[in-house]
């Protein structure tokens, strides 16, 4: 004989335990106690318990291992006013969950009790549909898709590495992107540059880079600096950002990225390139990674680092490394999984085995990062590359990069 709906539901009843809403307060006190909110994610985003984990009804079965792996741990069912929950808390149940129990009254009984509530970001209609890949990953949800709104990156570079990474972060919605580019659209760049197009050609690169990415995601505000990085304005720009990004193609600037960021606390993402190789990794001494100077304490002689011009680079090999930049920023601005701090994903696309990753080691005595560093400011960053003489002349420079 089937079972009618309140036959179901009395059988729950039997067998979970039903808590007010003081008793749940006191068992949320306890370490290890969790809080699960079944209700629909609109429902979640029009307010919800701050110690609430949500997951919604549909999901339950599919989600709970990732939050709570443990099924000795005892676990609160909640929805809006008790019935949704414990029907959940009866599934959990079979899935061999011990410790379960339900709220009476559900969230409303909460609110209406004036206890503590938080309200999510109210995300617009379009906001809801063209980020809904991301809603459902736990690792970003609602919550996340709301810190990468919130968030700012710098990119320096608005070329091969560039057009990949920023593209894939306005995408992702990060919602202030900053460019840093000095030069113009050329027909050569067009191979590799995939943010440009034949149309565009002369025009400022972070002008033709707004106008893709506005045409992609029109609500990521992006500012230009049509500028070139120095080290008189190289903290100002930066000081607005959560992430940099380098994707420029010289040592000066890469020096001097590295050792702004060091300087200001900042995570820096960094990628490079050469014909079929690439590499990318981040720098991060504040979270204790070592810095692109442990790496190269000194640059290379200039007749030795070959620009993209004289060397060449595969068209495509900047799409893999901009797009690991990209998901590493990301990683950075969520707090998610692992980022490349002290590790290099290392590309030899010509080979068939062409991925490693490579360890690398904070250097304690780098003159930067170190504990004890032996340059605390900026320099003449094209002196100490041996691309132009010191303006205070070059022995100065050497002393302060401590060479």
């Amino acid at each position: 004989m089937a079972k009618s709906s309140k036959n179901i539901i009395d059988e729950a009843r039997a067998s979970i335990k039903a808590i007010d809403i003081d008793e749940a307060r006191r068992m949320l006190d306890q370490p290890g106690t969790v809080l699960i909110d079944v209700r629909e994610s609109d429902e979640w985003r029009q307010g919800h318990i701050p110690q609430a984990v949500g997951i919604p009804r549909g999901f339950l079965e599919l989600r709970i291992e990732e939050k709570v792996s443990d099924h000795k741990a005892p676990i609160i069912l909640q929805c809006a006013s008790g019935t949704r929950s414990l029907l959940a808390a009866r599934a959990l149940k079979e899935l061999g969950y011990e410790n379960l129990y339900n709220l009476t009254g559900g969230f409303n009984a909460w609110k209406d009790r004036g206890l503590p509530w938080v309200a999510d970001r109210a995300f617009t209609q379009d906001e809801i549909t063209r980020y809904s890949r991301h809603f459902v990953i736990p690792e970003v949800g609602e919550k996340g898709q709301a810190k990468l709104l919130d968030s700012k990156v710098l990119i320096l570079g608005a070329g091969a590495l560039g057009s990949p990474t920023s593209l894939y972060l306005a995408a992702a919605g990060v919602g202030t992107i900053g460019l840093v580019d000095f030069d113009v659209v050329d027909l050569s760049n067009l191979q590799r540059q995939i943010i440009h197009t034949t149309d565009r050609v002369g025009i400022p690169k972070t002008e033709s880079a707004q106008k893709q990415i506005n045409a992609l995601n029109p609500g990521v505000k992006v500012n230009r600096h049509d500028v070139r990085l120095s080290s008189e304005n190289v903290m100002g720009i930066i000081a607005g950002y959560d992430v940099v990004v380098n994707c420029g193609d010289n040592f000066p600037t890469r020096y001097l990225i590295n050792d702004a960021c060091v300087l200001a606390g900042k995570p820096l993402v960094d990628g490079a390139i050469f014909r079929f190789e690439g590499n990318a990794t981040v720098f991060y001494p504040a979270a204790g990674g070592p810095c692109y100077r442990c790496l190269y304490p000194e640059p290379a002689p200039p007749d030795m680092a070959p620009s993209c011009a004289e060397a060449g680079v595969l068209g495509a090999l900047p799409g893999l490394i901009g797009s690991i930049e990209a998901l590493e920023a990301i990683k950075l601005l969520l707090g998610a999984g692992k980022p490349l701090i002290g590790k290099m994903v290392y590309f030899d696309t010509l080979s068939s085995d062409y991925v490693r990753v490579l360890k690398i080691r904070r250097n304690p005595d780098c003159p930067v990062c170190s504990d004890h560093p032996t340059q605390t400011g900026l320099i003449d960053y094209e002196a100490f590359c041996g691309l132009a003489p010191a303006a205070n002349g070059a022995e100065h420079a050497a002393a302060a990069a401590g060479r």
